[in-house]
């Protein structure tokens, strides 16, 4: 899968007041015990084709990456929408939840962890240099950087300018 690069500096440029920012992961703690590793991480991406498909849902959009301990790090309108998904009994979330705690959880094969953080856009910076669009700017707006947004101090506000 090829993405383009945009040549340059380019910023993030969400227009809202906040963001919420959710890191979720699992860890295959014995990777010898392929089937439960595989049960568990089959769920991900039911659950993001899910979300691509039910914007209403208010994921903004994500990133992942897949290794012996994956992390999937996404952005949300808001912790109230995040915490509706994650107990919507029509979404394909809750019942892989409950199920992993009925069948897996003790067992020391897998470990799962997630953080939440509701973040002021004041206080979120961002840079990307020659990447795609990528993180924050995919999810809300990636836009060049522009003057008063050379430094990571301008682009936090904290000189007095905002960010656009």
């Amino acid at each position: 899968m090829t993405r383009t690069v945009f040549p340059g500096r380019y910023t993030a440029a969400p227009e809202r007041e906040t963001i919420t920012v959710f890191l979720i992961g699992m860890r295959a703690n014995r990777w010898w015990r392929v089937p439960r590793v595989q049960r568990v991480a089959k769920q991900m991406p039911r659950m993001l084709r899910h979300l691509a498909t039910h914007t209403e849902a208010g994921m903004l959009g994500f990133e992942s990456w897949v290794g012996r301990t994956t992390i999937l790090l996404s952005y949300w309108e808001s912790p109230e929408h995040l915490q509706r998904f994650a107990a919507d009994r029509d979404a394909p979330h809750l019942e892989p939840w409950r199920e992993f705690m009925r069948t897996a959880l003790g067992t020391g094969h897998v470990g799962v962890w997630h953080e939440t953080y509701e973040v002021p856009v004041a206080d979120a910076e961002a840079v990307y240099a020659d990447m795609p669009a990528f993180g924050l700017a995919k999810a809300t707006a990636h836009v060049p950087v522009g003057p008063g947004q050379n430094t990571a101090k301008q682009r936090l506000g904290r000189s007095g300018q905002r960010a656009a």
